[in-house]
């Protein structure tokens, strides 16, 4: 469960300047649906990952700035989608991606794969990014990682333990 209230969480994603939500609701980021719904970002829900980044692209080529939610396992299915737009486009893409299982599997008390794989293709990409954990992170820290990766001129993510 997060340690940021919902309404909090999607305020910290629009001062930072985020136009558009791209995503799939899952079980952590799930509990902010109310919340982005009622705020002035564009909520853009998609069927699969590999959609939403590719729309996300063709948001950021006609000028705006969106944010794709997604969780590990959508993060391993966008691959493809993910390479063309970040390197073959060029484009800064910008990813929250919850890292499903994560906390329980440093713990030894999941084998939940996606929890092991995450970090280490985030890496293989070379996709920048941040680790940030909402049960010891407060949400001023969240709300300055959002503001860098939003002012980041390359694609970045942050990885949001669950």
């Amino acid at each position: 469960m997060s340690g940021w209230r919902a309404d909090e969480a999607v305020a910290a994603l629009q001062q930072a300047g985020f136009s558009h939500v791209v995503w799939i609701p899952d079980s952590f980021f799930g509990q902010w649906d109310a919340a982005l719904q009622r705020c002035a970002l564009s909520l853009i829900r998609v069927t699969r990952e590999g959609e939403a980044i590719a729309l996300a692209a063709g948001l950021m080529l006609g000028g705006a700035r969106p944010l794709v939610i997604l969780q590990s396992t959508g993060f391993f299915e966008a691959g493809d989608a993910l390479r063309n737009v970040v390197y073959d486009l060029q484009l800064p893409l910008k990813l929250l991606i919850g890292l499903r299982s994560y906390r329980a599997w440093r713990a030894g008390a999941s084998q939940d794969s996606a929890a092991r794989f995450a970090e280490p293709l985030v890496q293989a990409w070379q996709i920048p990014y941040q680790l940030l954990d909402p049960a010891s992170v407060n949400l001023t820290a969240f709300a300055t990682a959002l503001a860098a990766l939003a002012s980041a001129n390359h694609a970045a993510a942050l990885l949001i333990v669950e």
